[in-house]
Formats: structure tokens, C-alpha cells, sequence
């Protein structure tokens, strides 16, 4: 699964730091930080179990070349965490977190990519400020949620409680 992911971040124009790296998956969603990665000297690694996680870390100015590439007004996004690009039960997921420079909120992005990880599909698109948080998901058939405030949403669209952070977490 390394091969793949590193073909998806690849083809997304990220850069990475570092080898794929693995992780306990409660512990990879849980934690809103970059994630250390494995030194290139270790080799990339892959998950040996469907709790884990096999990842990516993404260089910061790269990200921010593929939201202006992906939306097309430069500088309309700017990363707030750092993303998620991750292989979870052999399939690949890309979350991005940003600030909407333009609509005044904070966005929360996420991906699927297709088997063979050439088209990629959006099924998570949250924006949300103190006061309104509003999302539009579609999240079945993957194992995740959008938590908001202590929620879990896996789909539809709609709005909800004001938010400062929203997580991907598993269902």
C-alpha cells in the first residue's frame, strides 16, 4: 500500500518528509499535530493490521500549492493543521483543513481516492466559525465521521452549533 499512497501524494503535487510511517489509527485521528515520520533510512511502512494506519507527512508549502491549484484562486485557502494523507483498510484518504479566506470561516476537506489512486473524490466538506457550522458529507461506505462539538455526522447536508475545530474520526 506504501507504493500507492506515495503514487497518490505524488500525484496530488505534494511533497513529503520523510518514509510513509505507521501508526495505531486512534491514535493518528486523534492527534491534531504533524505527525513525526519515519527517517527515509527506515524505508516506508505499511500497516499490518486494520487498526493501523499507514501515513504521510506533507511538506506545509506544497499543501499550499495544491489548494491553489485545486480551487483555482491562489491564496483563497490556507492551511490551518496540518493535513491527513493516509492508507486506512486499503483505501487512501486525503483531509486538509484550512481557512476560507473568502467566505470568512474555516473549512475542513476530505478525499477519497479510487482504487487506483487516479481521480480522487470529495466526501467531507465542513465550514464552520464559533457561531455556525454548516457541512455537506458523504461519508457512507468508509468507516469515517466528521465529529462536530461531540457529534458524529457520517452524511447529508445541513447546519449545525458553531465550532473552532472539527475532526475526522473513525465511526
Amino acid at each position: 500500500m506504501s507504493k500507492l499512497l506515495r503514487n497518490i501524494v505524488a500525484g496530488a503535487g505534494l511533497a513529503t518528509v520523510g518514509a510513509i510511517g505507521t501508526k495505531k489509527a486512534v491514535d493518528y485521528f486523534r492527534n491534531r499535530g504533524k505527525e513525526q515520520p519515519p527517517a527515509e533510512t527506515e524505508g516506508d511502512q505499511e500497516a499490518n493490521s486494520a487498526q493501523e494506519v499507514s501515513f504521510a507527512v506533507v511538506k506545509d508549502e506544497s499543501l499550499q500549492k495544491f489548494l491553489d491549484a485545486s480551487f483555482g484562486k491562489p491564496g483563497r485557502y490556507v492551511p490551518t493543521r496540518p493535513p491527513k494523507v493516509f492508507d486506512y483498510q486499503g483505501r487512501q484518504y486525503m483531509v486538509v483543513w484550512a481557512r476560507d479566506n473568502e467566505k470568512n470561516k474555516n473549512q475542513m476537506l476530505a478525499f477519497i481516492y479510487s482504487p487506483d489512486g487516479n481521480e480522487r473524490k470529495m466526501i467531507a466538506s465542513v465550514g464552520y466559525t464559533p457561531q455556525t457550522t454548516d457541512y455537506n458529507l458523504n461519508l457512507g461506505g468508509t468507516p469515517f465521521a466528521v465529529e462536530v462539538n461531540g457529534q458524529k455526522l457520517t452524511s447529508g447536508q445541513g447546519e449545525t452549533k458553531g465550532a473552532t475545530e472539527v475532526d475526522f474520526v473513525p465511526a
